[in-house]
């Protein structure tokens, strides 16, 4: 008489994914940094304008970030966009030439790394893995 096996699940922590978002405007540069980032092992939302991100946030169809970069070129910044983005209390590394950086909105906060551009995609993730803290374990 053979008994019925029973199936014994395991479990292993898993590492929960720190969420980023990544906002430009051009799309190669997006996608190629949202690729080094996802290799890095993190969850990246890339999006075209701040506009489009917060938006995402309202609806529920990103979470909040651990930490933004942030591409000024083409943003059309304005005070309350940037308001936006600071409410979240979210390490926020902003990329930009001189005119982008200059902006008195943008002058008028303090940001967690600001770059000037040239700067390499490499550049930036490794600034990525400074500032978002250590992942954490997760039970599925």
């Amino acid at each position: 008489m053979s008994m019925p096996s029973q199936r014994v699940i395991i479990r292993h922590p898993r590492k929960r994914e720190p969420v980023l978002w990544l906002v430009d405007s051009e799309q190669w540069p997006r996608a190629c940094l949202r690729a080094e980032l996802i290799e890095r092992g993190y969850d990246c939302y890339g999006f075209i304008t701040i506009a489009d991100a917060l938006n995402s946030l309202s609806r529920g169809k990103s979470p909040k970030p651990e930490a933004i970069i942030l591409e000024l070129r083409a943003q059309n910044v304005n005070h309350q966009l940037i308001e936006s983005i600071w409410d979240l209390k979210t390490p926020t590394i902003l990329l930009g030439g001189g005119p982008e950086l200059n902006d008195d909105v943008i002058r008028s906060h303090t940001w967690s790394v600001v770059l000037k551009r040239p700067f390499s995609l490499g550049t930036i993730a490794d600034l990525v893995q400074k500032l978002v803290p250590e992942r954490t374990p997760l039970l599925s």
